[in-house]
């Protein structure tokens, strides 16, 4: 079963599939999408996530975004996904109505898995029951539905991934600062690498930061900052064919040598090293 609203004019595209693995090369849009994955099967279901290996359990979701290198076992279970673009719904415009920048959505460099509560299975599937009815009417407002029917969804979410992945003693306006931070880390990491940089960007001092984060996550600023040159170098190594030297300048680093110290403290290896890894591992 799939699902598909479409705007050649704008090429804007919301989609949905009971079976992603099968469906996803065949909607008219693949570039620049943001996913939605979601498990209704009664067993967990492998995804590739860039380097890694998730389990998703059964009533759990991802979000994933065009970043991201994701691929499927060939015999794993069937996936629902909803899937979208920019052009159909702007994260980042629409920001201040679902708050989910930087918790569902970029600027996370934790994986946002979100697990549906037991009480919860019914919302989720009612709203569900409703999307695909919408998708089933084509009139005049169909694309203003389903964006506030997504919209819905995105919030719903966002929600349980603040219930779930924030401790409860922040307020609402640390919650900001913080993903205020992860995104912008998202956006500057290539020029960027002092926590100074992001604080005064924030209108805050370092130190708030470095103890905000203590309290959030138990990560330091700068290793967040560290993390996500790291994620984007492994993600160049493993998906491009572009040797050390142009990784390190892609990256910001004007020493090829400094960014292969860097890589290797960070990693536990060379960056050659990693990628000769991972190529055994696939030709396994």
């Amino acid at each position: 079963m799939k699902y598909e609203f479409i705007d050649r004019k704008l090429g804007s595209i919301f989609g949905y599939t009971d079976n992603l693995q099968k469906d996803q090369s065949s909607f008219s849009i693949d570039a620049g999408v943001i996913q939605l994955l979601w498990n209704r099967n009664k067993e967990a279901v492998p995804v590739h996530i860039d380097d890694l290996v998730i389990h998703l359990q059964p009533n759990q979701l991802v979000t994933t975004t065009y970043f991201q290198h994701v691929t499927y076992p060939s015999n794993s279970l069937p996936l629902n996904a909803f899937l979208f673009n920019r052009e159909f719904y702007c994260i980042a415009d629409h920001d201040e109505e679902v708050s989910c920048n930087g918790i569902l959505f970029f600027g996370t460099q934790d994986l946002p898995i979100i697990s549906i509560p037991e009480g919860q299975e019914r919302k989720f599937e009612l709203l569900l029951q409703v999307i695909i009815e919408e998708f089933r009417t084509v009139d005049g407002i169909q694309g203003d539905m389903l964006q506030m029917l997504l919209k819905r969804l995105i919030i719903i979410c966002t929600r349980l991934a603040k219930e779930q992945h924030i401790v409860k003693n922040l307020n609402d306006s640390q919650i900001d600062t913080i993903r205020q931070f992860n995104v912008l880390v998202d956006m500057h990491f290539r020029t960027k690498r002092k926590v100074k940089d992001y604080a005064e960007m924030l209108h805050k001092s370092p130190k708030t930061l470095s103890n905000l984060f203590a309290t959030y996550n138990q990560q330091s600023p700068q290793q967040i900052i560290q993390d996500r040159v790291l994620l984007e170098a492994k993600r160049l190594i493993l998906f491009t064919d572009k040797q050390t030297q142009e990784i390190a300048y892609d990256l910001g680093f004007d020493d090829p040598a400094y960014f292969s110290r860097f890589f290797k403290k960070q990693a536990g290896m060379t960056p050659s090293a990693f990628r000769e890894q991972h190529q055994l591992v696939e030709g396994a």
